[in-house]
């Protein structure tokens, strides 16, 4: 099963023919995702890396059936890719770009909220490093060597803490559903508890690994959410512990701002909402391993 992408989704890159976009384009295409083509303003009906380069989205969806798409595109112009691919149809799309602005984020989650739920586009990131569906599909920038197909959901903020706990779950044989990075921004276009969701309707995944960091209530409310709702056991480790109160740390999203969002703080609250907690990012598949041998 997994979530949000396999074998069989239609993905198209949007900034395809630049330097950043060939790139990681043709790593998704290595790691056997559907790539069907591109979306480069004025280069439509030329051919790249071997698949069709289209003008707009809306052509790549009409003429491509993209479902998928990915965004390498400048921050001063995301904004209108991503709002285009939701316009096209496009059903999910991962924004990899760093340093959109706030507003511009705002502008996004107001135009995305005009559609019908049943319509509307579901968008990760942006700052972000993808998602990936093990031994299915890779949309996005991380190195997919690291993922061992099976049965555990992974979503985060960090990219990179995102690969250390595959990594680590790899070398203790244990596999990965999908692993969905969220990003790292104040502003993003999916939550935890919005993946929280998706992973507790996947009959694959049997546990799910939450990252998180200091700054925002979104690992708290996704706490909340898998008391209430989740018959699956959550994990979760909290990077930021030794972090100064006030400041800013890595990502933009990472600062405190109100009771609550200290990651001591986060840590008590997941605790009394029975989420099990990873004490060091060294024991985040430890952890992993120790939740899945009492299923």
């Amino acid at each position: 099963m997994a979530i949000l992408i396999n074998e069989t989704t239609r993905i198209i890159v949007q900034g395809f023919t630049g330097k950043i976009g060939s790139f990681h384009a043709q790593d998704m295409i290595n790691y056997g995702s559907n790539v069907v083509g591109g979306v480069t303003p004025g280069k439509g009906g030329q051919k790249h890396l071997d698949r069709p380069v289209f003008n707009t989205v809306k052509e790549a969806v009409e003429q491509a059936g993209a479902e998928a798409s990915i965004i390498f595109v400048p921050p001063a112009f995301a904004a209108d890719s991503i709002m285009e691919a939701a316009d096209a149809g496009i059903k999910y799309c991962v924004a990899i770009t760093d340093g959109i602005p706030t507003q511009d984020m705002m502008r996004i989650k107001i135009y995305l909220s005009r559609f019908p739920k049943e319509q509307r586009m579901i968008l990760t990131g942006p700052n972000c490093a993808g998602t990936i569906s093990p031994g299915r599909a890779m949309l996005g920038i991380m190195p997919g060597h690291i993922y061992q197909q099976g049965n555990v959901g992974i979503v985060g903020r960090s990219g990179t803490l995102g690969y250390e706990a595959a990594d680590q779950m790899k070398r203790l044989n244990i596999g990965v559903s999908t692993s969905v990075g969220i990003g790292g921004d104040p502003i993003n276009g999916s939550s935890h508890r919005d993946i929280l969701e998706k992973f507790e309707q996947d009959p694959e995944t049997k546990v799910v690994m939450m990252i998180g960091e200091i700054g925002g209530p979104q690992e708290v409310e996704a706490g909340i959410f898998a008391k209430e709702n989740m018959t699956k056991p959550v994990v979760a480790y909290i990077a930021g512990l030794t972090a100064p109160e006030g400041r800013r740390m890595g990502h933009a999203g990472a600062i405190i701002s109100s009771a609550g969002e200290s990651a001591a703080e986060k840590v008590a609250i997941l605790k009394e909402l029975g989420v099990t907690i990873a004490p060091t990012p060294s024991a985040m598949g430890e952890t992993i391993a120790a939740v899945l041998a009492k299923l």
